[in-house]
């Protein structure tokens, strides 16, 4: 089933729409050079041998995981006595690009750098750790994305039609789709290897089918609909309840039913705040790890580092003082208590701004004792406005304590 023309290619309309390098790479005769970095399943083969066959060049794919250095300088020799005897081009793919050592990737440079071959490595890491820089910045990089939902289907549907696919022997059943795109998780060869094992079945690919087929119970739950709401409340009140075994329950439901991590990471870096907050300040900066994790490596792996935030919000002494006080900040905000900003505070680095009073008579907190001086801060109308009101619980007790003392010390009440 893979595409013959760039036409043919679901997903990544990005690169794919006119004067984008790949359609100038296939419509002219220039070589260049190309890295295709993107997630697995997402048609970076694919690119490579359309634009192999439909620009009649000549391909030669080499996998990282196996060639050595002799591999590759035979396959550019080879590429450049085609080049000087026919006039013919070679596309030269490299698999898994990532996996070559310096040395194997300065094999490549010679090559890259005459035009001796149109190069295009594909990889799943981060280029800009994982391939050296002189042969980095002598291509074009090209990231590619995890295919949508709708881009899946397209794919299931065109390999039940398709001659060269099912040829339409197979009845392929909406339920039994939406387990298949749901199973891929943006991975186009996924939801073929799983179609064709349960083609293999029964020409009637229900539900059930599938389950049998890929030996995985079909998890039940619409990314739009009510299941979608139900779980993630339902995994929001198990963190809020301290119950890490239930949290990890729902956690594990939608990962399964291909949620998209980085809504879930979302929801982890909210509760962070607004339900553990200052009982345990490290939540967050778990929580925000955990998200930059996803997005770095994303899934399976990322699953790992969903889990630790989970478990750490979960047993995290809780407080939702920090969400009660800027609630209780903007009220006042909203309902005009607003106030003028008292002069002493106000910006007095602009010419003029000394003749108007502003910053006369602030005094600086780091000239006193503790670091700490009594004056005026909020405007006069919200003086004995209070929004912060911490708890004693975890990490917030010693705060609440401090904190109870410098409000006392700036309001003059002791």
């Amino acid at each position: 089933m893979r595409p013959r023309s760039l036409d043919e290619v679901i997903g990544q309309r990005h690169l794919l729409g006119p004067g984008t390098p790949l359609r100038r790479l296939v419509e002219s005769e220039a070589p260049m050079s190309l890295f295709l970095w993107g997630p697995p399943g997402t048609g970076k083969t694919t690119l490579a041998y359309v634009v192999s066959n439909v620009t009649k060049r000549r391909f030669v794919e080499v996998s990282a995981v196996s060639a050595g250095v002799k591999d590759v300088r035979t396959a550019i020799e080879n590429a450049r006595r085609e080049l000087g005897m026919t006039g013919r081009q070679t596309v030269l793919f490299v698999d898994e690009v990532h996996r070559f050592n310096k040395a194997q990737q300065d094999a490549l440079l010679p090559a890259v750098e005459n035009r001796w071959v149109t190069f295009i490595g594909a990889t799943t890491e981060n280029p800009f750790f994982s391939v050296i820089s002189p042969l980095l910045s002598r291509s074009l990089l090209l990231t590619l994305e995890s295919l949508t939902d709708d881009d899946v289907g397209a794919v299931l549907d065109r390999a039940v039609a398709d001659e060269r696919g099912l040829n339409g022997r197979v009845t392929l059943r909406p339920e039994a789709r939406e387990q298949l795109v749901r199973l891929a998780g943006g991975d186009a060869r996924r939801s073929l290897t799983y179609l064709e094992a349960a083609a293999l079945l029964a020409d009637d690919v229900t539900v059930e089918v599938v389950e049998k087929a890929v030996d995985k119970a079909a998890v039940r739950y619409d990314r739009q609909g009510d299941q979608h709401y139900d779980v993630i409340s339902a995994f929001i009140k198990s963190m809020r309840g301290s119950d890490a075994d239930a949290a990890l329950h729902y956690l594990a439901r939608m990962v399964e039913a291909g949620e998209d991590p980085r809504f879930i990471a979302r929801r982890i870096v909210v509760f962070a705040s607004e339900d553990v907050g200052m009982a345990d300040p490290t939540a967050l900066q778990v929580a925000v790890a955990a998200a930059q994790a996803v997005e770095f490596i994303g899934l399976p792996e990322g699953r790992i580092n969903l889990a630790q935030a989970v478990i750490h919000c979960a047993l995290a002494p809780k407080s939702n003082a920090v969400v009660k006080a800027i609630g209780a900040a903007q009220a006042d905000v909203r309902a005009g208590h607003i106030g003028q900003v008292p002069p002493h505070l106000r910006d007095a680095h602009y010419p003029g701004a000394k003749k108007l009073g502003h910053g006369e008579a602030y005094r600086y907190p780091h000239d006193f004792d503790h670091g700490v001086v009594r004056q005026d801060y909020a405007p006069e109308e919200l003086r004995d406005r209070r929004y912060y009101e911490p708890t004693t619980h975890g990490a917030e007790a010693p705060v609440a304590e401090r904190w109870g003392k410098l409000r006392a010390f700036l309001r003059g009440e002791r």
